[in-house]
């Protein structure tokens, strides 16, 4: 596989927040955006910090009072899905074309069987990229 550099690869389209800004706006900014994520940059623009979608796991988790509503207020009904055959040529496209990170997999007669994601993808990569000179 031949090199390819970050330059290539990298978004540059970066969603930014002020270290004050409001977790509620963040979260409103990610949503409009369709990003998973914002950089946390001072008044020069140097990075400072970053807020993940992993981020707002903890935070509702810590919450308090707990706002008790169900999953089914939130939860993404038009799921795509793969089977164990599917290439994962085609998952990654698939995953790039909807804007996702997770496609569950599925099995006519067992249901769901597993999950990939974009970490699994990742992984797989550094697996099959022959290691850089040391």
């Amino acid at each position: 596989m031949e090199d390819i550099f970050v330059a290539r690869v990298m978004s540059t389209s970066l969603k930014t927040v002020s270290s004050d800004t409001l977790v509620e706006d963040a979260a409103d900014v990610m949503l409009t955006d369709e990003v998973s994520s914002v950089l946390v940059v001072d008044d020069q623009g140097g990075l400072e910090g970053i807020l993940t979608s992993t981020d707002f796991v903890d935070i509702v988790a810590k919450s308090s009072p707990k706002a008790k509503t169900t999953v089914e207020r939130y939860m993404s009904t038009d799921v795509v899905t793969a089977t164990a055959q599917e290439s994962i040529r085609d998952v990654a496209d698939t995953m790039i074309e909807h804007g996702i990170k997770h496609v569950p997999v599925v099995d006519e007669d067992e249901g769901v069987i597993g999950i990939v994601t974009t970490t699994d993808l990742a992984s797989y990569l550094s697996r099959v990229q022959r290691p850089s000179p040391t």
